[in-house]
Order: structure tokens, then sequence, then C-alpha cells
């Protein structure tokens, strides 16, 4: 028989799919369909926030050759002024929520570094959680067409 259960927390139950009438198989096929978009949005978030940290690791490391250089400070995303960087071994960095702190060089790439470990960890959570969602949506669509297969046999059985 074909089951699936909804995730691996204690107090969830399992489903027995071949219980279900083809009504109620689409509609948690409807639900599976929402929570993997869920998924898939969350994913894109977490890329973009994973793909901003690298980019600041990054920008922190070539920050020490930049010392005494004129460079352009951004001031609107199309206005710049010349600017020199005068303390090369001190940045302040973005915490979250209008929240700054400032950081040596070596503390602020051990910052972006634990950051994009701790996105990464997150994404492939949900990534897995997105793999058994699929499998259960795999499940129900076999289901429902055998259903509907079995429907059919019915419908020709009984008008010969």
């Amino acid at each position: 028989m074909a089951t699936i259960s909804s995730a691996p927390m204690p107090g969830m139950q399992q489903i027995d799919l071949s219980k279900l009438n083809i009504h109620q198989l689409a509609k948690l096929k409807q639900q599976l369909d929402q929570e993997l978009n869920v998924f898939q949005d969350s994913l894109q978030t977490l890329k973009i926030a994973q793909q901003k940290f690298v980019e600041s690791g990054e920008s922190v490391e070539k920050i020490t050759a930049a010392k005494g250089k004129t460079i352009l400070v951004p001031l609107t995303g199309s206005m710049y002024v010349p600017g020199t960087i005068v303390d090369t071994d001190n940045v302040i960095i973005d915490i979250g929520t209008g929240y700054y702190a400032q950081k040596d060089i070596e503390g602020a790439k051990d910052y972006f570094k634990r950051k994009v470990q701790f996105v990464t960890e997150q994404m492939e959570k949900i990534q897995s959680m997105g793999v058994g969602k699929s499998k259960a949506r795999e499940a129900i669509c076999m289901m429902m067409e055998m259903k509907v297969q079995a429907q059919s046999q019915e419908k020709k059985a009984s008008t010969s």
C-alpha cells in the first residue's frame, strides 16, 4: 500500500493514499504544490542572501589593498564622489535590522564566513524537506492515476 508521512516529526500521522478518493488526493496534491512553491521561494531568498554575504566577504579581503588609494564612494545609485580610505584595519559591517558593528578585518572575514555557512545549512535543510515533499507528491500523482484508470476500467466493464 502507498502511504506518505508529511514529516518525520513526532506526533505526525501517516496517510494511506489508497483510502483517499480522487478529490481528497487532488486537495493533498494542491497543498503539497503550495508548500513546494514556498520552499522554492525560500531557497531563492536564501540564495540571494548567501551571495550578498559572499560578496561582502570578498570586499573585506580587497579593502586592505585600497589603503591610500582614491575610490568612488556611492552617494546614491547613480552618483559617486571621490574618497580615500585611511583606515584599512577596521570596518563597519551591517549585522541586520539597522544595526552595525565595528570589526577588524579578520573578525569581519570570520563573520561573513559564518553567515555563509549558516545560510548554506538552512538551504540544505529546506532542500531535504523539498525532496521529501516531492516524493510524496509523486506518490499522490501515481495513486491518482491508478484510481482514474480503475474508474475507467469499471465504466468499460459496466457498459460491456
